[in-house]
């Protein structure tokens, strides 16, 4: 399996890092996972609704260049669907099973993700109704698909 997280803007946090390298290293027993990070705009504190818009469209195409037409897209949106650790799991299991061996994570700017990237998408995912900085993001994303290939293989780690 091929995994895939294009996350928008630069990681700059040392601990960040060195949470996203351990979860990398772990991953390798499991999957070929690469992350990209592609430019994120400046976006001054107060923008109008249009250049919001074309903030995230700058980004967006960042996001759909690094997006092959063989790629499932999963994008983290805060209004995607809520699953539970067990239910991502059975949802990367089937996606192996069914042929999709090449899954994209998609990780938006601070203004979330454009309109063409969403349409792209074939799953939206939500961790919470909460916000959390696209940073961190990241190393939780990690996390979570790390704990999804040790559930399905039977192996202690979730509980």
């Amino acid at each position: 399996m091929h995994i895939k997280i294009i996350a928008v803007g630069k990681l700059k946090e040392k601990y960040l890092k060195q949470g996203i390298e351990e979860y990398m290293k772990r991953l390798k027993g499991y999957a070929k996972v690469d992350l990209t990070e592609v430019a994120d705009e400046h976006a001054p504190e107060h923008l109008s609704e249009a250049e919001m818009a074309e903030v995230k469209r700058k980004e967006g195409e960042r996001i759909l260049h690094h997006l092959p037409q063989d790629t499932y897209v999963i994008t983290l949106e805060i209004n995607g669907k809520m699953l539970s650790s067990e239910k991502l799991a059975a949802t990367i299991d089937e996606l192996a099973t069914y042929g999709k061996s090449k899954i994209a994570f998609v990780i938006g700017g601070s203004l979330g993700l454009s309109e063409a990237v969403q349409k792209r998408s074939n799953m939206a995912l939500s961790f919470s109704k909460m916000t959390f900085p696209h940073q961190l993001m990241r190393l939780i994303l990690l996390e979570q698909v790390y704990r999804a290939f040790k559930i399905n293989r039977g192996e202690p780690y979730h509980k």
